[in-house]
């Protein structure tokens, strides 16, 4: 009886132990499932226009920040804060990069050269054979590295994603020379009607010539 008792006061000891932990396992966020290739390559096709303020982190470790318009395909304004004031455009199958200290002309170079082309693509497919590089589901969010599959020599990009309802985060970039840049979003505010004009390589150029 003696034997019995103590099994009791054991067994009472020992819930009252694991109360609390069984407490903070349900108060836990659930670990998210990662989204799917045909969900993620869906959410980015509706993508059409988007605008949001944006912080990046250079390879060297400065920061800048700034806001990014966006109008796919092949469209992008990133006009960066003071004390930088740069302005890189992404048009017309091109990225200009225009220095607010040099009264030189863009620095230009093809846009299928970047990563960045991948998002900005008139169809994206993320299911294509050799573009996705790793899928992965890592404190709730959703990493995808992507690259050109026809080019892996230009470099890689990282998406990450959070879900319910899907929505792109931040992207890194990594470069033909292995440098990162890690370009982190805000809210996406979407569905907006951008000029043309907006994203115009010529017409920057001949606005600063004036």
């Amino acid at each position: 009886m003696a034997a019995r008792c103590a099994y009791v006061r054991g067994m009472k000891t020992l819930r009252a132990l694991l109360a609390p932990l069984v407490l903070i396992a349900l108060t836990l966020p659930a670990q998210a499932d990662k989204i799917g290739l045909n969900d993620l390559s869906a959410y980015l096709n509706n993508l059409t226009t988007a605008e949001t303020d944006f912080t990046q982190v250079n390879a060297d470790g400065s920061v800048a920040t700034g806001k990014i318009y966006i109008k796919r395909p092949g469209r992008a304004r990133f006009e960066y804060a003071p004390p930088d004031r740069s302005l890189v455009l992404a048009s017309a199958g091109q990225v200009a990069i225009f220095d607010a200290k040099s009264n030189q002309p863009p620095e230009q170079y093809p846009l299928k050269r970047t990563p960045l082309n991948l998002i900005l693509a008139e169809r994206v497919d993320l299911g294509r054979a050799r573009m996705v590089v790793g899928h992965s589901e890592v404190e709730n969010a959703t990493r995808v590295l992507a690259q050109d599959p026809d080019n892996p020599e230009y470099g890689t990009i990282e998406l990450v994603f959070t879900g319910s309802p899907i929505a792109l985060r931040q992207w890194i970039i990594t470069d033909d020379l292995g440098s990162q840049t890690t370009v982190i979003l805000g809210e996406l505010n979407t569905g907006g009607d951008y000029p043309t004009s907006l994203f115009s390589i010529t017409s920057e150029v001949g606005r600063r010539e004036n």
